[in-house]
């Protein structure tokens, strides 16, 4: 009862990132962090690209040769966001219907950690953010790659910097504990 009363909270990140490539595995890994689920569009693609740019690409590899599980999580349906997770050597939860727990779910069993020790990155507060806090998980948020978005996106935008608006802004290596 006590969190309907405080709403807020399930829309406050742990901490923020400018982009994906911005985030220490240091960091994680002194955190306990064992895997990451990360969001596909305006995260690790930009919106109407085909693929990760190189920093993107090279970060997930890194994180996948030091150790973390990755795991991409997005409601897109496509052949090219499977294709996308194939390239980077990670599995693919699409259509996972966020903020839903369902396709966090279906990641963590892909992943094979505890949700203390995964992280969501993502784009999106009432996706990403939202979905992630409703299951118990940390979860960093990024700002989009690319400002110009789907027309529909727009509206949702305008709602998340209202929201986000004198919300404290941690780094994720300035978080309190």
């Amino acid at each position: 009862m006590r969190g309907l009363r405080r709403p807020h909270r399930w829309l406050r990140p742990t901490s923020f990132a400018p982009r994906i490539h911005d985030i220490d595995l240091d960091v994680l890994e002194k955190d306990g962090i064992a895997g990451i689920i990360v969001d596909l569009d305006n995260t690790l693609v930009g919106y109407r690209a085909a693929e990760p740019d190189r920093d993107v690409a090279q970060w997930v590899h890194r994180a996948t040769e030091r150790g973390f599980k990755v795991a991409m999580v997005t409601n897109n349906a496509t052949d090219w966001a499977k294709d996308v997770a194939l390239n980077l050597g990670v599995p693919c939860i699409p259509r996972a219907g966020k903020p839903s727990p369902r396709g966090f779910l279906q990641a963590l069993k892909a992943l094979r950690t505890p949700k203390e020790a995964t992280v969501v990155i993502g784009d999106q507060l009432f996706t990403d953010v939202l979905g992630a806090k409703l299951f118990g998980m940390k979860v960093i948020l990024t700002d989009p790659l690319i400002a110009r978005e789907q027309h529909w996106m727009r509206a949702l935008r305008f709602l998340e910097r209202i929201a986000l608006y004198r919300m404290p802004r941690p780094k994720w290596e300035e978080r309190k504990k």
